[in-house]
């Protein structure tokens, strides 16, 4: 049986690779930071009803000494590192943090790695926030960076010291450039989940508006259980990589929202605002991934269409919010 250890295994992308990995008759280990929430930490992993099929263990990015004892207790087979202060917004706000977690933090574990199980395969979460202000209209692994966000700065610093830890220590460490993922699991903090939520609290008479930010970004989104099949196939090739991973279809969040609002019954134009305060500092416009070197090294294809994904989404929010009202 072999054994994986996930950083951010709470997260969306973590739950979706637990499951995964669990049906691929791993042993799943995830790392786990400890904060006061601790009694929801675990709601993702609950909801795909794999809580208690995985062992959660004490464990901080910034914390070296943590990641070495991790590794040298569960010598795992592979690592995949999830776990950042992701969410764009915040990292204006919280730049330094941002930097020590999803920068430094990579460092650590790709360190703790070259220390104490120099064999493990290493998968790191690399984000299309790094293209940023794009460089080229449609985005690959040769496009050169330019982020806009504190948030895609620390992701970029993360990406080229994986790349340089392959290639100074000859650690099998792999990056996925992964373009926007979305799903019932995503954070209500993300204007994807923000979106299906609104439409079920508007559906539901909870809410009469949703207020919204920059309605013409575009971008390139796929279900994140299909990006981390992605992440799994990454680390099962002989040579590590770096693999650009999207749908190659991009959309404005107004065209998000009408999808949306639409599966619902409902006419976006009656209920969205634009508000002011939701604008971001520096905008990223417009993204959308060219895919052709993961489809052709990996064997890998979105196999979840937006609108499928769109529609799962405010259904979920749905079945959340009418059980609430029933309790």
């Amino acid at each position: 049986m072999p054994t994986a250890l996930v950083t951010g295994i709470t997260g969306q992308d973590g739950a979706y690779l637990a499951q995964l990995l669990l049906d691929r008759g791993y042993k799943v280990v995830g790392l786990l930071r400890r904060s006061a929430s601790a009694d929801v930490i675990g709601a993702r992993l609950r909801w795909l009803g794999i809580l208690d099929h995985v062992e959660l263990v004490d464990g901080n990015l910034t914390d070296l000494s943590s990641l070495i004892r991790v590794i040298e207790t569960h010598r795992p087979d592979e690592v995949y590192n999830l776990a950042a202060q992701s969410f764009v917004a915040a990292s204006w706000q919280q730049p330094l943090l941002t930097g020590a977690v999803t920068g430094i933090g990579a460092v650590n574990i790709l360190e703790a790695l070259r220390i104490a199980r120099p064999e493990a395969r290493f998968y790191q979460a690399s984000s299309s926030e790094m293209f940023g202000l794009i460089q080229e209209r449609v985005q690959t692994e040769r496009t050169p960076f330019y982020p806009r966000s504190p948030y895609g700065v620390a992701k970029l610093y993360a990406h080229w010291m994986t790349v340089n830890y392959r290639e100074s220590f000859g650690l099998h460490a792999s990056s996925g450039i992964l373009f926007n993922h979305e799903s019932p699991l995503r954070g209500i903090e993300f204007v994807t989940r923000k979106i299906t939520d609104g439409v079920a609290r508007i559906k539901l008479g909870l809410a009469r508006e949703l207020p919204l930010g920059n309605l013409d970004a575009q971008r390139d989104w796929g279900h994140a259980r299909d990006y981390v099949r992605a992440m799994w196939l990454m680390l099962q090739e002989k040579k590590p990589d770096d693999y650009v991973v999207a749908t190659g279809r991009t959309v404005r969040i107004r065209e998000f929202c009408d999808l949306a609002f639409g599966h619902a019954g409902l006419h976006a134009e009656e209920h969205v605002r634009v508000s002011q305060s939701l604008i971001r500092p520096a905008e990223v416009d417009v993204l959308q991934g060219d895919a052709s070197k993961a489809r052709a090294a990996l064997g890998w294809s979105p196999e979840t269409s937006l609108e499928d994904m769109v529609a799962e989404m405010v259904e979920a929010d749905l079945v959340r919010h009418r059980a609430r009202l029933a309790a």
